[in-house]
């Protein structure tokens, strides 16, 4: 790639580019339940990389574009940023790397609450299936939070960790409210978030609910949230894949990585929810819906490529 195409694509990124760091990114946790530890870290270096240039493209839009980066912090897609952070974190922290992930929660702790903040205050009518990246955000930091509360058995991190988890269940019928029911079959990709919200929903209260920290109601609650949560996003999941039967999108779109990231994201909390939900038969289901995972980001990307041929519209 020359310069000069170089710098046109740099500059065409949009913040909905985050999401192909976000789909790796789980799907890297995914494989790691499994026990595909090489697959795993193969997604994981992808997610790394992509993570470092996406950082690299954030940072240059705060030092020299100011205007162009506030006018896409007000987008929900500006979200990703927070989300695909604490993707990155929470696969890190299952490697041992401790200090690694807790510096990635605490980049996104500063991120979330000024790109929320932004994007509450331009909120409109009738919106993609962007808006529910509030919620998405939100409960990745309730996984990574919740998992380091875990490794260093710090009591507060947990209480932190199930506060953001209740705003985040509340954030979720906020998003739902303002969301264009026609881009179910109309979408181009991000409408898939609206399951997607709702499985990371489901693999946060997981996580909390593996806790030693909640005990009696509060781990009964947890254990129904998690599994009320993980049902209507398996609903989602049948909905969608009917509209894309029905209305095919073959075309590729930038927003497509944010279909391959809730298919990863609903395997997941199936394969978490298993063990911390006692519900044993999610974990054949979770696989399944992994490997169907893997098959949607390798035709994402095989999509990407023939997008950037030569003559390529």
């Amino acid at each position: 790639m020359s310069r000069a195409p170089l710098r046109t694509w740099w500059a065409g990124l949009s913040p909905a580019a985050g999401a192909a760091v976000m789909a790796p990114g789980i799907l890297s946790v995914g494989l790691d339940l499994i026990g595909r530890t090489g697959l795993s870290l193969a997604a994981l270096a992808v997610a790394a990389v992509l993570w470092l240039l996406l950082a690299a493209v954030f940072a240059a839009l705060l030092l020299g574009d100011r205007g162009r980066f506030r006018a896409e912090a007000h987008t929900p897609a500006a979200l990703t940023a927070v989300a695909a952070t604490t993707l990155l974190g929470s696969r890190l922290d299952r490697l041992g790397l401790h200090r690694a992930a807790a510096g990635l929660l605490l980049l996104a702790a500063a991120l979330w609450p000024v790109l929320l903040y932004a994007v509450v205050r331009h909120w409109r009518r009738r919106m993609p299936g962007a808006a529910f990246l509030v919620c998405v955000a939100t409960q990745g930091l309730v996984v990574l939070t919740a998992a380091l509360a875990a490794t260093h058995h710090q009591g507060r991190l947990a209480e932190a960790a199930l506060a953001l988890f209740c705003l985040g269940v509340l954030l979720y019928p906020f998003a739902l409210r303002s969301f264009d029911l026609h881009e179910v079959t109309g979408g181009a990709g991000d409408h898939w978030v609206a399951g997607g919200a709702l499985s990371i929903t489901a693999l946060a209260g997981a996580v909390l609910t593996a806790s030693h920290r909640w005990t009696g109601a509060a781990h009964s609650a947890l254990r129904t949230a998690t599994l009320v949560a993980l049902g209507i996003s398996l609903v989602w999941y049948v909905v969608l894949l009917a509209a894309e039967v029905r209305c095919p999108r073959p075309h590729y779109d930038i927003r497509r990585w944010s279909t391959v990231f809730p298919l990863g994201m609903t395997a997941t909390a199936c394969l978490a929810a298993a063990p911390a939900t006692g519900v044993p038969w999610l974990r054949p289901l979770g696989e399944v819906l992994l490997w169907i995972a893997v098959g949607a980001w390798l035709l994402t990307c095989a999509a990407w490529l023939l997008a950037r041929r030569p003559g390529a519209e």
